[in-house]
């Protein structure tokens, strides 16, 4: 897990993108031009939540979300989402 100096603000959450997929189940190896986007990832910083609307995802939680959710961001060096958290779907 990363250890970001960022924090989101209101009901945004910054999520760590799992990598994509470089092989397919049977060992086909995946040329990075077709990998595609990952839709799951571990949030490393979560905002305060909005009045009346408490924030339900942690930091450290695995999360599903939407293909084209959120902004992808660069950091020290390493790739980020920051979204909403009504883009998450779900908390695996």
């Amino acid at each position: 897990m990363s250890n970001i100096n960022l924090k989101p603000l209101a009901d945004r959450v910054l999520v760590e993108p799992a990598p994509a997929e470089t092989k397919t189940i049977s060992g086909i190896i995946i040329p990075d031009s077709a990998q595609e986007k990952p839709q799951k990832g571990t949030v490393v910083a979560v905002g305060p939540g909005k009045k009346d609307e408490p924030m339900t995802v942690q930091i450290g939680d695995t999360v599903l979300y939407g293909k084209f959710a959120g902004t992808e961001l660069k950091l020290e060096g390493k790739d980020f989402m920051i979204m909403r958290e009504s883009d998450i779907y779900a908390i695996v």
